[in-house]
């Protein structure tokens, strides 16, 4: 168990970190003695959570798909913490938008179903590709172990509904790069890791009218409930703290198979 590693003193990018998942996980992060930079854009509370959180965290306003606010960010990290160790993308988004409307004689259209794409596909890979770089400059453990990379998938990866064209190709596409990212990453002791969440609480679904996150919850087997952002943040930390996990997509779903 010599080779088990701890979360304190760990310094974390968290993208999409001013909310929902990503807000659970800089909280965790923080709570557990680790340092966090929150990626998100500039019109969120990035700010606002980050002050709340004290001084191991910091905001960097940032548009994934950006070359340049990405690279600023893991600045900030370097300059202000020392260090990258850890990259948690959970920036996303998603449209849900049949592949033809035949009533209204209407395809889907190319440009939301490329700008989903973009956000989710190319700003993950975006993120990887320039915090590597930075991980790679890390002193080796007695694994050789400098970093990992934690994305973020979705159910939807496997078990897509009506309308997720877009949102399922763009997760698929993360399922299907983590184990090449991971092979790429392994002569540098760089982890690369995704979680497949089923129904969580975000402010996505607490948008919702009770009635439609009763009737979501109740379609989990075990436990019947919508997922708490926490216990994504606990599966994080396990990850990071776990040298053995990579290459790997987790399902986090309380047993779900979506129906279509």
């Amino acid at each position: 168990m010599a080779n088990i590693r701890r979360v304190k003193g760990m310094v974390g990018l968290v993208t999409g970190g001013a909310s929902g998942l990503g807000r659970a996980t800089v909280e965790r992060l923080i709570s557990q003695g680790a340092s966090a930079v929150i990626l998100d854009l500039p019109s969120s509370d990035g700010h606002k959570v980050a002050a709340a959180l004290g001084d191991r965290c910091a905001f960097a306003p940032t548009d994934v798909t950006s070359e340049s606010d990405v690279r600023s960010a893991v600045d900030l990290a370097k300059e202000k913490f020392g260090k990258v160790d850890l990259a948690v993308n959970c920036a996303g988004i998603a449209v849900a938008v049949k592949t033809y409307n035949f009533k209204k004689d209407l395809p889907h259209s190319l440009e939301d179903f490329t700008r989903v794409i973009t956000v989710n596909i190319a700003g993950t890979f975006n993120v990887i590709r320039l915090a590597v770089g930075e991980m790679g400059k890390n002193e080796p453990d007695a694994d050789g172990h400098r970093g990992c990379i934690i994305n973020t998938a979705s159910v939807a990866a496997y078990d897509g509904q009506v309308g997720q064209a877009a949102y399922s190709a763009s997760k698929g596409g993360i399922v299907g790069m983590t184990l090449p990212i991971a092979r790429d990453l392994a002569p540098m002791g760089i982890r690369v890791v995704t979680i497949a969440p089923g129904l969580f609480s975000t402010p996505l679904l607490a948008g919702l009218p009770e009635k439609v996150q009763s009737f979501l919850a109740r379609q989990v087997p075990f436990p019947s409930r919508l997922g708490d952002p926490a216990e994504f943040a606990h599966l994080v930390t396990a990850i990071a703290e776990n040298p053995m996990i990579n290459g790997e997509v987790i399902r986090l779903d309380g047993a779900i198979r979506m129906q279509p």
